[in-house]
């Protein structure tokens, strides 16, 4: 367990983001240019801020790398907020800038606002808003892009893609026996990074319409990981099983009020013998015809593709606001209004993308460890062929 680990650090209006990654494998070739693609598709999406107009994400590498390739210590990325320069002195870290902008004392419903100045003590509501806010996912994703080279390396893939955006949404049965890579592609040309586009034409409808409307919209977004062997993971102990891991990760993700693996809660509702992946033999081994656990039993990966859905809830932050009280008077007024998304789904699937990976990444390697990359291929390469031969 914890092979890799990572952290994050920075405020949402502060000089930047930093992350420190350590447990990559020496010699796996890293340059900013999947990090910062990754950067930006976190950025598009129909239905984004003012705040995406002004950023425009890049990472730098302080350590953990040279020549292009990792060294096998802790990976340090940082990500520059250009927005600080209008924040010196609101987020100034110095005590005489103190009072150098008006505190928040209005707590935004659905927001960590009111539980965490409760929590902390605080009284002015913007320090616990910096960084609860999703502008911390932009790390998340950097370190993801870090995670999902050392997959495709050994030919692992995580992908995603919209399935839903308030009441306008993809059925199972119209993705059903689409190629995964296919249906990511279709949503990378979709500003909504939905892979039908008579869905996504919808989806634009129902974002326009609450923009206009003053308030924000949530949905569904399904992540699919390809190449993933049998065996990352194990039944032994809770905390050890990957569906389990992965559920963790993705509901930590900001506004994430819910995930399911594979058929999820609809297999509740099928009988027994409709929902079990049957097992078969044959060349080049044990294989499934269908898929409906989302490639996990009992807590281990099966070989077949992982599935997961995540869903997003409404951003809080409304341009007409909902009813709050103030901090310290408590007199009821409106919710404070901070600059923000209409709607943010296409971005969570990158975001949950990059969380997928980071724990993938760490089963990998608790599986076949490797202090260089040439030794970790080694034994997934032996790993695999002993799959062959069962």
């Amino acid at each position: 367990m914890d092979r890799l680990r990572f952290l994050t650090a920075g405020e949402s209006h502060g000089p930047g983001l930093c992350g420190i990654l350590e447990g990559i494998p020496a010699g796996l070739a890293l340059s900013t240019e999947p990090i910062d693609s990754d950067l930006k598709r976190r950025q598009k999406g129909y239905g984004r801020g003012g705040r995406m107009k002004i950023e425009s994400d890049r990472a730098r590498i302080y350590s953990g790398v040279r020549y292009g390739l990792t060294l096998g210590s802790p990976i340090c990325l940082l990500v520059e907020n250009r927005d600080w320069q209008n924040w010196e002195r609101g987020m100034s870290p110095l005590a005489s800038d103190a009072g150098g902008i008006e505190p928040v004392v209005r707590p935004r419903p659905g927001h960590a606002d009111l539980a965490g100045a409760l929590k902390y003590g605080h009284q002015d509501v913007r320090n616990i808003l910096e960084r609860s806010s999703a502008r911390e996912t932009a790390m998340k994703v950097a370190l993801g892009a870090v995670a999902k080279q050392l997959l495709l390396a050994v030919g692992i893939r995580v992908m995603s893609y919209v399935r839903a955006i308030g009441e306008a949404y993809t059925p199972l049965s119209a993705l059903g026996g689409h190629d995964p890579t296919d249906l990511f592609r279709a949503a990378e040309e979709s500003d909504v990074r939905c892979p039908d586009p008579s869905v996504s034409g919808l989806m634009r409808q129902a974002i326009d319409k609450a923009m206009k409307e003053g308030y924000s919209l949530g949905g569904t977004f399904e992540i699919v990981a390809t190449g993933v062997p049998a065996g990352l993971g194990s039944h032994t102990h809770w905390d050890r099983r990957l569906n389990a891991r992965l559920s963790y990760a993705l509901a930590g993700i900001q506004a994430i009020k819910g995930v399911e693996v594979g058929l999820g809660f609809e297999m509740s509702r099928r009988p027994g013998n409709e929902v079990m992946d049957e097992i078969f033999h044959g060349a080049p081994g044990y294989f499934r015809k269908t898929n409906f656990g989302g490639g996990l039993e009992g807590g281990i990966s099966n070989g077949m593709p992982i599935v997961l859905r995540a869903a997003m809830k409404p951003i809080p932050t409304l341009r007409r606001p909902l009813r709050s009280v103030h901090l310290q008077t408590h007199e009821a007024m409106e919710a404070a209004y901070e600059r923000s998304d209409v709607c943010a789904v296409p971005a969570a699937g990158v975001i949950g993308e990059a969380m997928v990976a980071l724990v993938l990444a760490d089963a990998l390697l608790e599986k076949f460890g490797g202090d260089s990359l040439d030794e970790l291929k080694r034994n997934h390469h032996g790993y695999m062929e002993y799959l062959k031969s069962r």
